[in-house]
């Protein structure tokens, strides 16, 4: 019997993070047991019912070029898919599906159920057991302990987590969802520092009390990538979103009934997300604003459940009620969940190394939002990162270390273990310096090879992968060919505005004009029939901003000699003469690995990282 009780990791948690840290150890050959209060809450989709948008399409994509599975998850489960930002330039394209998040969570659940190197147990952890200052094993409030090698957190915001509607306050994790309430002690026993942050999510209402005819259609964007690079199929948009918008009447309701809101009056002592306000903040925000756009989105093909995005909000029932039906089109809507806030306990990512292992406690990694991140995606992103890394511990093998200039994940993770957060962090476009580097398109250039060698890209993804190499490779090759001047020719340039050839010119050359595509290329000369779309736009988006991305891979080399210059672990700042007091406290806080990471450690300036570099060169 003690047998089964040994494991070599043991994930706890079973959102977003826990299923993706799990998933990477079991398919890693590791004997790993994932822990979760409620198998009913396996992935599930609490807050809303949709993934990716703008920089968080990118996380996906990052997550499934490395061998994840929210990709390809979301791709199998989806109810509407749309590219934001298609006028904006390809670095800030960003996908986002509408989700049906039942199937997703039963899709998930199967998944897991599956996999044949993983065991799933609904419990509650009490505590993490540890020897050496080294993980070994969990024990559970029914008095069951598990052996392990390696121990992933991935909570969420499940830690004595509570509801907040108005004065109304129950213990409870999001939905209704068991919370739990044993393990922050045994964490700040174990020398994690706790903070207390919040988020929220809107009513949702019945669909069929819904006036559609005073709302805007939203239809899904047609033949555009997947999210998963597996997905051969084009995704099929099966359901529509609406947009409408809040009125001065509902402005008025809000600012009549401030001292009511959880978050104005005092109930409320968490730090909230500031990418992500409630309704009542933002009125109080942008005073001068008359209107706020509402997204009308469904939950799921089996249900009437409608999603209001843009009215999260804590306030009282009776309060929500006057607000919801204050909104163009829900003046009779039937609200099914009321909304609500919810608060719960996070570490300081501080406390970790950039391979998410906490620093005090060798094989202790932590994931998702309990490391004071909000979102699915950032939550995923992490959990795989932290099951890699699990991996590569209990293999004695080094850690994975994703640098800024590889991908959106390496921005997450940098920012969290080098700069920390007070808020929910989300993540953002603007957050990544390299972000014409990191582009939706071409996540699995930047990460299939990473992900093959930690072992979890499959031969069959690594095949696909090699195969869409070579045909861009061919594709670029071609556009070597010269163009001869020629009626045809002469005469397509002319109806694209463009000047006429006198003389031959490389395909390359013409595509480099304003005006021309790779698609007017190809039709044009009837040529590159055997590529995919998403191909030749990787293609068009190299040669189109080919000086702006040789500008910033000089950026990305020098930069990279700061990040290959590595501090020794244990490295004592304090013996160094002429470094301020505090860029000796943040750096011992922090321990940076590198002296690139230093470098970003916020109170450590461009002079002390010269006293340090000629310290280290001592």
């Amino acid at each position: 019997m003690n047998e089964t009780k040994k494991y070599d990791a043991v994930v706890v948690g079973a959102g977003h993070a826990g299923v993706e840290a799990a998933l990477a150890l079991a398919r890693t050959n590791h004997k790993t047991l994932l822990l979760t209060l409620s198998l009913d809450s396996v992935s599930f989709l609490a807050c809303n019912p949709s993934i990716g948008g703008t920089a968080k399409g990118h996380l996906v994509c990052e997550i499934d070029a490395l061998g994840g599975q929210m990709g390809i998850s979301t791709d199998k489960n989806l109810l509407q898919i749309r590219m934001l930002n298609l006028g904006k330039g390809p670095a800030v394209y960003s996908l986002r599906a509408q989700v049906d998040k039942n199937a997703y969570h039963y899709y998930m659940k199967r998944v897991l159920e599956e996999e044949k190197n993983l065991t799933i147990l609904q419990a509650e952890v009490k505590q993490i057991l540890v020897e050496n200052k080294k993980v070994v094993g969990v024990e559970t409030t029914t008095g069951e302990t598990f052996d392990c090698k390696a121990v992933v957190v991935a909570t969420g915001v499940y830690l004595n987590s509570r509801i907040i509607i108005g004065e109304w306050i129950q213990e409870s994790g999001p939905n209704g969802f068991q919370n739990a309430t044993h393990l922050t002690k045994n964490l700040i026993d174990l020398g994690f520092t706790i903070k207390r942050f919040k988020t929220g999510t809107p009513p949702r209402v019945h669909k069929k009390t819904i006036d559609f005819s005073k709302t805007e259609i939203q239809y899904g964007d047609e033949n555009i990538q997947s999210f998963s690079f597996l997905t051969k199929k084009t995704p099929k948009n099966k359901m529509v979103c609406h947009l409408t918008y809040t009125t001065l009447e509902t402005k008025q309701i809000i600012e009549n009934n401030l001292d009511k809101a959880p978050m104005y009056c005092g109930t409320i002592v968490g730090t909230g997300p500031r990418y992500c306000p409630s309704i009542e903040t933002k009125i109080v925000r942008f005073k001068d604003k008359e209107q706020h756009q509402v997204f009308l989105e469904p939950e799921a093909k089996d249900t009437n459940e409608t999603y209001l995005q843009g009215v999260s909000t804590s306030m009282p029932v009776e309060i929500q009620q006057q607000m919801v039906h204050s909104i163009t089109g829900l003046e009779n809507a039937q609200i099914m969940r009321y909304a609500y806030a919810i608060e719960y306990d996070c570490i300081d990512s501080l406390d970790l190394f950039p391979t998410l292992q906490f620093k005090k406690i060798e094989g202790l990694y932590t994931a998702g939002q309990i490391n004071g991140t909000s979102g699915y995606e950032e939550a995923a992103a992490q959990g795989l990162v932290a099951g890699i890394n699990a991996h590569l511990y209990i293999e004695g093998k080094e850690q994975l270390i994703l640098p800024r200039d590889s991908s959106y994940i390496g921005v997450l993770i940098d920012d969290l273990c080098t700069k920390g957060t007070n808020e929910p962090y989300r993540m953002m476009t603007s957050r990544a310096e390299y972000r014409l580097q990191l582009r939706q398109d071409n996540a699995d250039l930047r990460l299939t090879e990473i992900g093959k060698q930690v072992g979890l890209v499959t031969a069959k993804r690594y095949k696909a992968f090699l195969a869409k190499k070579k045909h861009i490779e061919e594709i670029m090759q071609s556009l070597q060919k010269v163009v001869a001047p020629s009626e045809k020719v002469n005469a397509f340039l002319k109806e694209k505005n463009e000047s006429v050839l006198t003389t031959g010119v490389t395909m390359k050359s013409l595509l480099k004009r304003s005006n021309i595509t790779i698609f007017d290329l190809q039709k044009l000369f009837d040529i590159w029939g055997d590529y995919t779309k998403q191909e030749l736009e990787q293609v068009q988006i190299q040669i189109k901003y080919e000086g702006y991305l040789t500008r910033q891979q000089a950026m990305i080399e020098k930069q990279r000699k700061m990040e290959e210059k590595k501090i020794p672990d244990g490295f004592d700042y304090a013996k160094i003469k002429g470094l301020r007091t505090e860029a000796q406290q943040k750096l011992m806080e922090v321990q940076p690995k590198t002296i690139g990471q230093a470098s970003r450690i916020s109170g450590v300036n461009p002079a002390d990282i010269a006293v340090l570099l000629i310290a280290l060169n001592k």
